[in-house]
């Protein structure tokens, strides 16, 4: 089936003609559908509709945008099951992993569709009499949208809910590894009344779609979650505008395990954090650090639980790890495995593409461990996302939380221990925008900060009140009642 950008409330298509697919990389046999291969004159287009609708849609008083997102997130909660199931199709996660996925959504809908009735100012005292004084807040404007394959419905409510209860205004440029999971969200909040131009859709590539709309010169927002490498080019265009620039980028996230954990638990955490979404998570775990006591104990239990994952199409019963998400991908964690080998790290388990039998139909990497992995080598510093886990050796507590600090990015951290003092000591020193205290670097809530430091992002934050703080602007009124001029800070 052809879908169509949604442009200005209408359903259209490319002004190229030209079109992509999207293949789900458990059978590349199955077209999960056909989109539009759109390019610069579909994004003009579609900004120019986010520039008329923003007129309106920034005068609407702030509870009425939030009544929509409840009907929005009232839908999402009716189609939960068929969204799941499509993501599972296209981007390839295991069933229940995708309903937790579409169920993060519906969760920050409700919760930005509530801000609606709170979009919290403040007020302070003058030191003047007669005079009041307080703050509001007020939308940015026009805002542009990239977002990954890895959460085509989750990571987009991030950034499309607190942008419209703010009264903005977007353009959404979807990865081309998950359009259709962007076309059915954005249908639904079509459907249940978000006014024509108020959220648009263009799909297409990165250089065609993604590069001439974050230059556009009516855009005052963009917001990213991508790739660091993107990132830094995206935040150059938006320098050059002076816009605001949002971003959300890589990981290379530790847990530490100290000798005094509980190794049972550790297991689980890690075995979750490190393969769940088959490694393809921003806040995937792909360093473990083991203090050296408990170290040959804790890697011989991991990679016999690693072995015993079974691999397969999510939407199959008992499946543990579903597929990659593409070819190029797929390609690049084998790169990297050789790379791991060449700089003499230790093979523990899998390491090669499965080609037998019916996942030799899919893009399948079997769950990998190294081990001997020292922090110079490029396993244990670069971004790998997939499947892939590097295990570190540490001396003591400071030895492993140096090793932890120590590469460029600091999105989620974990620290496995009985000692509360040490915990305590981890949530100030590990460099992280998050810190679990034994449990593994994934399970984020929305109704608390996500994000990063570092390489990971530019200060920024996605979910929780610093949301709204992100996709909105601050504004200062000042209201003298005296019937005179007053001059503040004492002059006479």
């Amino acid at each position: 089936m052809l879908y169509k950008n949604l442009i200005g409330g209408e359903w259209v298509g490319a002004e190229s003609g030209q079109t992509f697919k999207s293949i789900s990389p458990a059978d590349t046999s199955d077209i999960v559908g056909e989109f539009p291969a759109s390019d610069e004159r579909d994004v003009n287009r579609a900004v120019e509709a986010a520039d008329r609708a923003f007129k309106e849609w920034g005068r609407v008083p702030a509870p009425r945008r939030g009544e929509i997102l409840f009907k929005v997130a009232r839908e999402f909660e009716r189609q939960k099951e068929d969204l799941a199931k499509l993501m599972t199709r296209e981007m390839g996660k295991i069933l229940n992993e995708t309903r937790g996925s579409v169920q993060e959504g519906i969760d920050m809908t409700y919760y930005m569709a509530g801000e609606g009735r709170r979009l919290r100012g403040y007020t302070t005292p003058s030191e003047l009499p007669d005079k009041a004084q307080y703050a509001i807040r007020r939308p940015i404007g026009r805002i542009a949208m990239i977002t990954p394959w890895n959460f085509p419905f989750a990571v987009p409510t991030w950034k499309i809910m607190p942008a419209l209860v703010g009264g903005n205004t977007l353009v959404w440029k979807p990865a081309t590894d998950s359009p259709r999971l962007a076309y059915e969200l954005i249908k639904i909040m079509d459907e249940q009344g978000v006014p024509a131009g108020v959220i648009n859709l263009v799909f297409g590539s990165g250089g065609k779609v993604g590069v001439p709309l974050a230059k556009h010169p009516k855009i005052d927002m963009i917001t990213f979650t991508g790739s660091t490498a993107v990132g830094r080019e995206i935040y150059r265009y938006g320098a050059e505008k002076l816009n605001k620039v949002h971003l959300e980028m890589g990981g290379k996230n530790p847990i530490v395990v100290l000798e005094d954990a509980n190794l049972d638990l550790a297991v689980e955490g890690i075995i979750w954090s490190a393969f769940g979404t088959t490694g393809q998570r921003c806040t995937a775990t792909s360093r473990l650090i083991i203090e050296d006591g408990v170290y040959e104990e804790l890697l011989e239990r991991l990679v016999g639980r690693a072995n015993k994952l079974k691999l397969g199409n999510g939407l199959d019963e008992g499946v543990d790890v579903g597929p990659v998400v593409n070819e190029a991908q797929l390609n690049k964690i084998h790169q990297y495995v050789g790379i791991g080998l060449e700089e003499g790290a230790k093979l523990m388990c899998g390491g090669e593409r499965v080609t037998e039998g019916k996942l030799a139909k899919g893009y399948f990497y079997r769950p990998t461990i190294f081990a001997d992995v020292t922090p110079g080598m490029r396993i244990a510093q670069e971004e790998i996302f997939g499947p892939v886990l590097s295990v570190l050796k540490a001396k003591d507590y400071d030895d492993a939380i140096r090793i932890a600090n120590g590469v460029d990015y600091g999105l989620s951290s974990s620290i496995y221990t009985q000692d509360v003092n040490k915990a305590q000591r981890a949530i100030v020193e590990l460099e992280a925008g998050i810190t679990y205290i034994n449990s593994g670097t994934i399970g984020a809530e929305v109704h608390l900060p996500f994000g990063g430091v570092k390489g990971t992002g530019n200060g920024g934050r996605e979910a929780g009140e610093a949301a709204i703080d992100e996709y909105t602007e601050w504004k200062a009124v000042y209201i003298d009642y005296s019937g005179r001029l007053q001059k503040a800070q004492g002059i006479e």
